[in-house]
């Protein structure tokens, strides 16, 4: 009897052993699960967006990221058409103008989303002297040249790869701009690669080689709506510009080789500010660009590091902030939109209901010495990079 309850007893501890093991083997592959899930990768979707009036194929790529953000790029010009993030409610909402479809891309628009090159911004009546050789390029924001043409790559198909990881998904975009292209020297080989992670955060990295001395200047022409809603204007967003400093321009936006200090003018967003509350104020600047268009000298003592940008919307406690390691950004508050063109959702984009921070060097820096330089000589490589990330404020 008594070896009979030992072995009753020696049974039940076994029982208990492989159910203890059992239950932390299913503890581990719980905790591996979630583990598994806290990692979900940031995805990349291709699909077809149609094809050019030309005949040329143009693709569109999601890039998608676990926390609601969500970003889709096309072939051609390298535009933004949708980027969705989350509001303060988490509810995800497209905060860049776009279209729908290829062919209202095709047509004249204030460059959407696009990637700007061979020279973002203006150069004055269209002209640049390198190694005492004079180059004429288009002409098409007279009297002046404008964000490097009237076929710059915001109107080119460019050649697309993708890469993906457990945190971050990549496209890099790339476009052979041909010597004379447009007027500009050398053939550049320019690469940009838009990466979104897994913090909400987009980072646009530009680069180039050329075999021919030419002027580079590559931006981003996105606009944005941190509403949401683009029925709305942009002048209840808080901007905060950390920059004292000012490009200013003459009558045809054309800087006029100055730098003014911002301080006690309507320029002055180096504390927070609604960019509607000086907007109107009676200012020759503000009167040339029709409002806010104009070039800030950065204070960017750690480049690519210290936030130079931070856009605040209260109502949907959408913020973006801003790193570069550009010496000036574009800060364009909608000013000639006017009613023209389609939302997809219905109605038209008004005046002032996108704004634009365009990184990128000062405007007509070829014919100003005094300029920090946009010359690229063979052999050397152009790199510059901008990230904007999202969050919210509840």
């Amino acid at each position: 009897m008594n070896v009979l309850k030992r072995y009753i007893f020696g049974i039940g501890l076994l029982s208990l052993a492989f159910i203890s093991v059992q239950c932390k083997n299913d503890k581990k592959m719980d905790d591996t699960t979630v583990s598994s899930d806290k990692k979900a990768t940031v995805t990349i979707e291709k699909s077809s967006y149609g094809t050019t009036a030309k005949g040329e194929k143009v693709d569109s790529y999601k890039l998608k990221n676990q926390n609601g953000m969500e970003v889709d790029i096309i072939t051609f010009g390298g535009r933004i058409t949708d980027l969705k993030v989350p509001n303060k409610e988490g509810v995800s909402e497209n905060v860049v103008i776009g279209f729908d479809n290829l062919a209202q891309y095709e047509k004249a628009n204030p460059f959407f989303g696009a990637l700007i090159g061979r020279y973002g911004n203006r150069i004055a009546k269209g002209k640049f002297t390198l190694d005492e050789k004079e180059y004429q390029l288009a002409i098409n924001n007279a009297p002046n040249a404008l964000h490097g043409g009237p076929q710059g790559y915001f109107n080119v198909v460019w050649k697309a790869d993708e890469v993906k990881s457990g945190d971050a998904a990549t496209l890099k975009l790339s476009y052979l701009s041909k010597d004379m292209e447009e007027g500009y020297p050398g053939n550049l080989k320019v690469f940009v690669t838009y990466t979104l992670t897994n913090d909400n955060q987009l980072e646009v990295l530009y680069e180039a080689t050329t075999d021919k001395k030419t002027v580079v200047n590559l931006t981003q022409h996105s606009y944005f709506n941190l509403s949401g809603d683009f029925t709305k204007t942009i002048l209840d967003h808080e901007l905060t510009l950390n920059a004292d400093k000012l490009v200013p321009v003459d009558a045809t936006l054309i800087p006029t080789g100055k730098l003014d200090d911002v301080a006690n003018t309507p320029f002055d967003f180096r504390k927070p500010k609604l960019i509607g509350k000086d907007i109107n104020a009676k200012n020759e600047q503000l009167e040339r660009g029709k409002g806010y268009d104009h070039c800030w000298v950065l204070n960017n003592p750690e480049k690519g590091k210290t936030i130079i940008v931070k856009v605040y919307h209260a109502a949907s406690g959408r913020i973006l902030e801003m790193t570069t390691d550009e010496p000036g950004i574009q800060f364009y508050s909608g000013n000639f939109l006017d009613g023209t063109l389609p939302i997809p959702n219905g109605g038209t984009f008004a005046h002032r209901t996108g704004l634009c921070l365009e990184t990128e060097h000062y405007p007509d820096s070829p014919n100003q010495k005094n300029f920090p330089t946009t010359v690229l000589n063979p052999g050397e490589n152009y790199k510059t990079k901008t990230t904007f990330k999202f969050s919210v404020q509840k």
